[in-house]
C-alpha cells in the first residue's frame, strides 16, 4: 500500500524555520523524569539532599514546561491544519493535565518538603506517565502529520 505524499504543516512559533516547541521541551521533560529518580532516592536513603534536588527539579520541570507550552499553543491556535487534528488536541490536553500535576507537585514540595512521601512520589510517577503519552502524541504529530518538518516531494 502506498501512501499519498503529505504536505508539511509549518509551525508559526519558529525561529529560522525551526519549530520552537520541540526544542524547548527537552529540559522540562528531563527535569520531571529525573524527579522520579530523585524521589525514589529520597525514599531509599531519607537524605534531605534529595528533597532539595527534587524541589528544584519540580520547579524547573513545571516552569519550563509552561514556557515551552506557549510555543505549542501558538501553533495549535494559529495553524488551522493543526487545529483540525484530533492528535493535536489530545497532545495539548494531556500536556496541560501533566503540567498542572507538575505544578501541584512543586507547590506541595515548596510548602511541605516532607510531603514527598507518598504524594510527591505518586504525582511524579503519574506525571512521568503523562509525559510518555504526550511524547508519543507529539511524535505522531511530527511523523504521521508532518507538523513542523519539511516533506520532500
Amino acid at each position: 500500500m502506498t501512501q499519498t505524499p503529505q504536505r508539511s504543516i509549518k509551525s508559526r512559533a519558529s525561529l529560522a524555520g525551526h519549530p520552537l516547541h520541540p526544542v524547548m521541551i527537552h529540559f522540562p521533560v528531563a527535569a520531571l523524569m529525573a524527579l522520579v529518580a530523585c524521589d525514589l532516592a529520597y525514599w531509599y536513603t531519607q537524605d534531605t539532599f534529595w528533597l532539595r534536588g527534587g524541589l528544584w527539579l519540580a520547579g524547573v520541570g513545571a516552569f519550563g514546561g509552561w514556557v515551552a507550552s506557549v510555543a505549542g499553543i501558538i501553533d495549535l491556535v494559529t495553524v488551522a491544519r493543526i487545529r483540525r487534528l484530533i492528535t493535536g488536541w489530545s497532545h495539548a490536553i494531556v500536556a496541560v493535565v501533566m503540567l498542572s500535576l507538575a505544578s501541584l507537585n512543586w507547590l506541595l514540595r515548596f510548602n511541605e518538603p516532607s510531603a514527598v512521601l507518598p504524594w510527591g512520589l505518586a504525582i511524579s510517577l503519574v506525571t512521568a506517565s503523562l509525559i510518555a503519552l504526550a511524547g508519543w502524541l507529539g511524535g505522531q504529530l511530527v511523523y504521521e502529520h508532518a507538523v513542523g518538518v519539511e516533506v520532500e516531494s
